[in-house]
């Protein structure tokens, strides 16, 4: 069956939904998106994804060409169309096709694209038993150059890390940010667990604010556990009492080693289980 895309206020067949090849999007990376789950046939957070696809596309001057009510009706329509119960949303504005040439003068029409479809998930393995991460040479993005708050098409920087990843055998990396501080992971936030205290990098060290990060974090305090937002290094993971990512795909996974240093014994700890438990609790609408 052909997926149905959402493109220029219409939902077509997949092979219908074609964009210029002089779209900055593509010739750029000049354009925003979100990545968004769907639990049970009810778009998770949708109301955060959009204020934060909204955020971002002011931060680099685009406007998107529909108001905020009717892309979240878009993003539900194309989620019906699709039939997906369980899956992703990924919902893109580009800044439209121009001239060859950095001037955003020199562009009209932006485009909103929003794609439904199912989502290939961490092995259940990864959330018994842990992930490995290493530590990437590819540092983030300094935020003085480019905001990391700004979800941006432009992904490189965590795509270079990335293959820093995969070629030692990691589904994930360590970012650090320009003062060796730690910053995220290629796609997920990161948290450590110590004397009972959920520790996570603020804003400031260079992060993307998840969506999942924010939601752990109020059910964290929810549950009575200290949360505090400062910065980390290296040291802190290894000598950390637990740790794990946050993310749109990854929710909550338990991370066991650091390259190459385990994680205190090497197993998910109990915050971590804890926080993935009430997680699931709230994507299932319980």
């Amino acid at each position: 069956m052909s997926r149905m895309v959402y493109l220029a206020g219409r939902i077509v067949p997949e092979e219908q939904a074609l964009v210029s090849v002089f779209d900055h999007g593509l010739l750029y990376g000049d354009g925003v998106f979100e990545g968004i789950r769907v639990y049970n046939d009810r778009v998770f957070l949708l109301q955060e994804h959009i204020d934060r696809l909204y955020e971002s596309a002011r931060a680099i001057r685009l406007q998107v060409p529909l108001p905020p009510d009717q892309l979240s009706q878009a993003v539900e329509d194309t989620v019906k169309a699709n039939q997906i119960s369980n899956g992703y949303v990924r919902l893109i504005v580009t800044r439209g096709s121009g001239t060859l040439g950095l001037d955003i003068r020199r562009t009209a029409d932006p485009q909103v694209i929003i794609i439904a479809d199912t989502i290939s998930l961490y092995p259940a393995e990864y959330y018994r038993d842990g992930l490995k991460l290493v530590t990437a040479s590819t540092i983030r993005n300094h935020s003085a150059a480019l905001s990391p708050r700004i979800k941006s098409l432009n992904y490189l920087n965590n795509i270079l890390a990335k293959i820093e990843g995969t070629d030692a055998g990691c589904v994930e990396a360590l970012m650090l940010n320009h003062k060796g501080e730690v910053a995220e992971c290629t796609g997920d936030n990161l948290f450590i667990v110590k004397n009972g205290q959920l520790i996570t990098p603020p804003p400031e060290a260079g992060i993307l604010e998840g969506i999942t990060r924010n939601a752990v974090m109020n059910l964290a305090r929810n549950a009575g556990i200290s949360v505090t937002e400062k910065a980390l290094v290296r040291h802190d993971i290894f000598v950390a009492d637990e740790c794990f990512l946050t993310g749109t795909a990854a929710e909550v996974i338990p991370v066991t080693s650091l390259d190459g240093r385990v994680i205190d014994d090497g197993k998910p700890g109990p915050v971590t289980e804890q926080l993935l438990g009430l997680f699931r609790q709230m994507t299932s609408g319980e």
